[in-house]
């Protein structure tokens, strides 16, 4: 997606209206990703004492239309969007991936999905992602002006980006209702719905 493709600059937002973003994108010329909407599965690794997530670290294998293994590092502080570098590539199969990784030590701290669409505009990634807990929208670019630049054409207020990863809104979500579920899952969630104000957010959509 941008010049270093070692580096990931993204910021997402909550959305109240989902269904007029995906037409606004398409209104504006964003080109669909020929998979359409797609169901991923990411399990997140870490050792058994917890290492990667007290440092701010990511170990990530993903599965939907292919599977991928990601590292990502830290986000920098002080800056408007999450910036990092990210390590993503592609293996041949999901499960002798998770064995490798389990045979180096690492175990799976927590299971997480949502179904996302993707959009490419302006040299931009843009991601409609259906969480267990609501929809978010997710821009990806080179640098943080252009990630402002989309989303101010797409509409979406940007004092309302989120700072925080799905997971720290899962955990943050758990802890305040006295929940005791350990993945992020659809089955999880069912019968329960919540709004931006759940996550200290606003949505970002409601001046379209």
């Amino acid at each position: 997606m941008n010049n270093d493709q070692h580096q990931e600059v993204e910021t997402k937002f909550y959305l109240a209206y989902p269904r007029r973003l995906r037409e606004r994108l398409l209104q504006l010329g964003a080109q669909p990703e020929p998979n359409g909407r797609v169901h991923e599965l990411n399990l997140r690794f870490d050792t058994p004492g917890k290492d990667l997530s007290r440092q701010r670290r990511v170990l990530r294998l993903r599965q939907d239309s292919r599977a991928r293994l990601t590292y990502k590092d830290p986000a920098l502080p002080d800056q408007a969007v999450s910036v990092r570098r990210e390590i993503e590539f592609e293996v041949s199969n999901f499960d002798t991936a998770k064995l490798f990784l389990e045979a180096l030590g690492y175990q799976v701290s927590v299971t997480y999905e949502k179904y996302r669409t993707t959009f490419f505009f302006h040299d931009t990634e843009v991601t409609i992602d259906e969480m267990p807990y609501g929809t978010f929208c997710e821009i990806e670019a080179a640098d943080g002006e252009q990630v402002r630049q989309v989303a101010q054409e797409l509409g979406l207020k940007w004092e309302a980006r989120c700072p925080r990863s799905y997971l720290e809104l899962f955990y943050m979500l758990r802890e305040r209702r006295g929940q005791d579920m350990s993945n992020l899952d659809f089955a999880s969630f069912i019968g329960m719905s919540f709004e931006a104000q759940d996550f200290d957010l606003e949505a970002a959509d409601l001046e379209y």
